[in-house]
């Protein structure tokens, strides 16, 4: 009985040591999660008992656990490198087969999907024509790598401060080219409907009526809506004047006393019927072929603008139109918002990452490549964007390293060496005894 005890005991140990390496040899694997052999002892039974002073049989290995603790997180300057700070796995598909990993190296192929090492395709929420996350349903990921359409302005928001100690202008009429007819100015890039950038300028002229100015706008250099020389018109009646494009529009801004926006009474005024101009090698003015028939329409936006006794500035300004961009890189947030940067300095959202998580990680079913799949004993997966609920957030850039700690797992190899060899010891007593009895006269 001894030498099937002592077999069961190098068996165990064996075992162990089989874990134990394999926990060594994987210290290295961002994402990996370190095992425990469990073992439990052996008592033989009848179907009248075992008696008072049953003897043991040896031992069995019960269970070879997996420890789901947290790794250390490794900053990498990967921005595909994904690591994952709390509970939850990335959900990856093999054409269909879904598997479950802590292992965060992604990238793109050459089609745009976000995959991994093993070209399985990273899970998530797509997003509609709009930019919108489309939570109902999880897809594969994939990254936009077109150009970015250029879009016209259509607002400006600005706020500025108006000096109220300035006096009216030293010349008149306001003529852009003469310093001393207006009091300041400050120009904006706007852009139109093919991404072309304009500049918008404007005059700011301080009239004698108190607390209020004239604000000429120029797109250019010229008019807004009729940038174009037009001759004069005598065959028509009323004669019509010549006009050289050059005339601003003009609009009056009014404040109160309090040094607040009057008038406009909404803070704002609109270039109607803005039509891009470009000038030619020749000198000359022809329109954008971009501008539509119609023209453009550009809200000026002013509430934010005030007249205080103090220098003219411009305090905050900002416009919603933009030029071609091409793809520049990638964010994603901690709760796994896909974002595209473009180098006209917009971004835009491409998806969100989704995470897993199970009742019972313990009974994930381990298939190779840092990978798991779902069991009977883990339950269904239950996905949610990070941050959510119990699942942990997302850290871009960065790897979750290996939970094993090696100076431990050395001590469970010498451990499980000693164990090992104590057995061996065992078989080998057993087998002198034998030997003994058989040399008995």
């Amino acid at each position: 009985m001894s030498f099937n005890i002592g077999l069961s005991g190098m068996r165990a140990a064996s075992k162990d040591l089989n874990v134990t390496g394999n926990n060594i040899a994987n210290a290295g694997t961002a994402g990996f999660k370190q095992s425990r052999a469990e073992f439990a002892d052996v008592y033989a039974s009848s179907v009248l008992g075992t008696g008072k002073n049953p003897q043991g049989s040896g031992v069995l290995l019960a269970n070879v656990s997996q420890q789901f603790n947290q790794g250390n997180i490794n900053y990498t300057q990967n921005a595909l490198d994904l690591a994952i700070n709390g509970n939850g796995f990335f959900q990856v598909s093999n054409n269909g087969a879904l598997s479950y990993t802590r292992a965060g190296y992604f990238g793109t192929d050459k089609e745009g999907n976000l995959v991994d090492n093993f070209g399985y395709n990273l899970q998530g929420y797509s997003v509609d024509g709009n930019g919108n996350i489309q939570t109902g349903q999880v897809s594969d990921l994939k990254i936009q790598t077109a150009s970015q359409e250029p879009k016209a302005t259509t607002k400006v928001v600005q706020g500025f401060n108006l000096n109220s100690t300035d006096v009216q202008p030293l010349n008149t009429p306001f003529n852009p080219a003469d310093p001393l007819s207006y009091n300041a100015s400050t120009s904006t890039n706007i852009y139109d409907e093919q991404g072309n950038a304009h500049v918008m300028t404007q005059y700011f002229v301080k009239s004698a009526t108190a607390n209020t100015w004239q604000m000429n706008v120029l797109v250019d250099g010229r008019n807004p809506a009729s940038p174009l020389p037009i001759p004069a018109d005598t065959t028509v009646i009323p004669p019509t004047e010549a006009r050289s494009g050059t005339e601003p529009a003009v609009t009056t801004l009014e404040f109160n006393p309090s040094g607040s926006l009057k008038s406009p009474t909404d803070g704002s005024v609109v270039l109607s019927d803005w039509k891009p101009a470009v000038r030619n090698s020749d000198g000359t003015w022809s329109l954008n072929n971009a501008a539509p028939a119609d023209g453009l329409d550009v809200t000026i936006d002013m509430r934010g603008s005030t007249q205080y006794a103090s220098a003219f500035a411009v305090n905050s300004v900002s416009q919603d139109g933009y030029t071609t961009g091409e793809l520049a890189g990638l964010e994603i947030s901690e709760t796994g918002a896909i974002f595209a940067r473009y180098t006209n300095g917009q971004s835009k959202v491409q998806g969100q990452i989704i995470l897993a998580n199970f009742a019972n990680v313990q009974g994930l079913t381990p298939v190779g490549k840092t990978q798991w799949v779902q069991s009977f004993e883990s339950g269904e997966p239950v996905r949610n964007p990070p941050g959510s609920g119990t699942l942990g957030s997302l850290q871009a850039g960065a790897l979750e390293d290996s939970n094993v700690e090696l100076s431990d797992q050395l001590v469970n190899l010498i451990v499980a060496q000693r164990n090992y060899q104590a057995n061996a010891k065992t078989i080998e007593t057993e087998s002198a005894i034998t030997q003994t009895i058989i040399n008995l006269r």
